[in-house]
């Protein structure tokens, strides 16, 4: 309502105006530009469908500015058509109504488009300016066509256009997407000024290369940067802190340097800064395990939109807090009143997933039916895995099958997994069956969860089947993951000579889930020599993992070998390992109860050994074999 006063209000002014007759008023070209300025700034395609009515009844249709106008118009609409008919109907075109385009395409992502339509440009002999090469410039990179990037590049040499600081920002932003490092770094070296934005396309290009070698010489550009006279800000801060988090404490350590300096330089007081630059630290505090200096981060924080309680919840649901995380889920909804977006909702998914709370799992199914969002495919992925580890594997097949979502091989491999998971091995088998029919690959985590469930099901041969079909007719070479699961298969069903054969003609170097896939197998079985082959591999490969040593020294202790368990124990307070204690949950009434070994904690504890050990007494009675060593952590939950 208050931008139709504001725009009759102008009208009006318009209209009693002592220098203009009406007439000549809402004729004149200068006002209709006038509204077009007006439709730009309150986003209305109403107004800008009227205005142009105004311009074609008037026949100011050849006017080079408006027609400039109007189709950038159209085209932060979305609607490139009306913005393409706009530009064929001008005879004489200048080199902005060419740019208006290109750029149109570019907004609306149809690249391939915008530089065609800049070949065209000049066949047409109309020469590009500034703005043009480095819109065309950005287009290359956006596709990562490098061939695309140097013809720019030498159309900037030719013209002369390359001293500019906007297209050589631009060509530096290109050289990066495109992986051609040493390009970028000869444009940079090659500018005659530079300003904070080729300092950022230069650093926004190192960062995102993903090769740790242009990663680790990028603290030292950082440096530099400041040493030229150029401040940090906050896209700077914003393209570092995402490497800080994956860079361990080395990479926290400058995570919090650049945390102090946005608050010496006061970097996240501008609109929309605080939330960016809190969502970028929140984010990077999470990576390296630190969430709770996230969290004082994030209650900080002067404005916390979606974003920001979602990077959140995604913090805690990473470091395996998930009670924290569907606690800020409720409280971002109830104190916030902010609704969540399919971001949070897949964000908070694994949370239910973890905890088996499935009822909180449906009532976001729920939410997301509610709000339409069930068309999203990477949600429809979430509920399928939320689903299938909650136990409700019909609630899953029902969202695989009825989603409205372009399924993609996530899809895929989620469904076949929760069919492994639950050992329905020829419900997998015949879905991957399907799959491939519609002419879907397979990827690495669709194998996982084949093998696995072949495993669960005890579908030995057609696992062995499987695994030699990926390998010798689809060319897939086997991962550590892979092999894992073909050592698992193997075990399970008690083939554990084959299980090791297998070991040794890996074509991969095994690693720590293989020989834990056979120490498995071999408690499962009770060959004691094969475990305890395998637990001295895995002590060789995790020399700092404490389950390993503990396990090894139950196995010796069950042979009263108390010299080598003594032996482990002491290596163990030598290198300062202590094993976490296992845990286990129920939710009941909403509330989740947990227990750890041996643990006394809950207020009902006595009532619960109490339980446990009459339900020990009763397996004795039926002839159950109780191993007491193992029903220890057990009795715990």
């Amino acid at each position: 309502m208050t931008f139709f006063l504001l725009l009759t209000r102008n009208l009006l002014a318009l209209k009693t105006s002592r220098y203009h007759t009406s007439a000549t008023v809402f004729d004149s070209p200068f006002n209709l530009l006038h509204l077009l300025n007006l439709s730009s700034t309150h986003e209305s395609l109403q107004l800008t469908k009227q205005t142009h009515a105004r311009v074609l009844f008037l026949g100011f249709t050849q006017s080079p500015f408006l027609a400039s106008k109007l189709l950038s118009l159209y085209a932060s609409f979305g609607h490139l058509t009306e913005s393409k008919t706009i530009f064929d109907s001008v005879e004489d075109k200048n080199v902005y109504l060419w740019n208006s385009m290109i750029n149109g395409y570019l907004k609306c992502s149809s690249y391939v488009e915008a530089f065609d339509l800049f070949c065209k440009m000049g066949r047409f002999n109309v020469k590009p300016d500034d703005f043009t090469l480095a819109t065309v410039s950005k287009v290359a990179g956006e596709i990562r066509d490098l061939v695309a990037g140097k013809l720019v590049h030498c159309q900037s040499i030719k013209t002369g256009f390359v001293l500019d600081i906007v297209v050589s920002n631009s060509l530096i932003s290109m050289y990066g997407k495109c992986g051609e490092f040493e390009g970028m770094k000869n444009v940079f070296d090659e500018m005659c000024e530079r300003n904070v934005g080729s300092w950022n396309a230069l650093i926004s290009g190192y960062s995102n290369s993903g090769d740790w070698r242009l990663v680790k010489d990028l603290w030292e550009v950082i440096k530099n940067m400041q040493l030229d006279g150029m401040k940090l800000n906050g896209f700077t801060i914003s393209s570092l802190l995402p490497l800080c988090g994956s860079d361990g404490t080395r990479g926290c350590k400058y995570g919090r340097e650049l945390h102090c300096y946005i608050l010496k330089n006061e970097l996240d007081s501008g609109i929309g800064s605080d939330v960016h630059l809190g969502c970028c630290l929140i984010d990077m505090y999470s990576k390296s395990g630190r969430v709770s200096m996230g969290r004082n981060v994030f209650d900080r924080m002067g404005l916390r939109n979606v974003y920001a309680w979602t990077a959140m919840i995604n913090g805690y649901i990473e470091n395996g807090d998930f009670d924290e995380a569907l606690i800020l889920f409720q409280k971002m909804q109830l104190n916030d009143g902010i609704e969540p977006n399919k971001v949070s909702l897949v964000s908070v998914l694994p949370g239910c997933s973890s905890h088996a709370g499935l009822m909180t799992g449906k009532q976001i199914h729920g939410y997301a039916i509610r709000k339409e969002l069930t068309s999203d495919v990477a949600l429809c992925n979430a509920l399928i895995d939320m689903y299938s580890k909650c136990g409700s594997l019909y609630s899953a097949r029902q969202v695989f099958d009825k989603g409205s979502f372009c399924k993609d091989a996530i899809s895929w491999s989620s469904m076949i997994c929760g069919y492994g998971l639950h050992g329905k091995g020829e419900e997998a088998i015949s879905l991957y069956n399907k799959m491939l029919l519609l002419g879907d690959r397979p990827d690495m985590i669709t194998v996982v969860g084949m093998l696995s469930a072949c495993g669960r099901s005890g579908l030995v041969n057609e696992g062995l089947r499987f695994y030699n079909t990926i390998t010798n007719e689809h060319g897939m070479k086997p991962t550590v993951e892979i092999c894992a699961c073909v050592v698992d298969m193997l075990g399970r069903s008690g083939q554990l000579d084959q299980a090791l054969d297998f070991i040794k003609t890996m074509p991969v170097e095994p690693g720590p889930s293989v020989w834990g896939a056979l120490v498995n197998a071999s408690v499962m079985h009770g060959n004691i020599e094969m475990q305890e082959l395998a637990h001295r591999f895995l002590v060789h490969l995790e020399p700092e993992n404490p389950s390993n040593y503990v396990a090894l020294s139950n196995l010796n202790a069950s042979s009263k070998r108390w010299d080598v368990v003594a032996g482990l124990r002491k290596m163990m307070k030598e290198k300062g390992l202590k094993k976490v204690p296992g845990c286990s949950w129920i939710t009941i009434n909403g509330k989740t109860h947990c227990f750890y070994v041996a643990d006394k904690a809950h207020p009902h504890s006595t009532l619960i050994y109490e339980m446990l050990d009459d339900l020990i007494f009763i397996m004795k009675g039926a002839g159950h074999p109780i191993d007491f060593e193992e029903s220890i952590p057990i009795t715990s939950c």
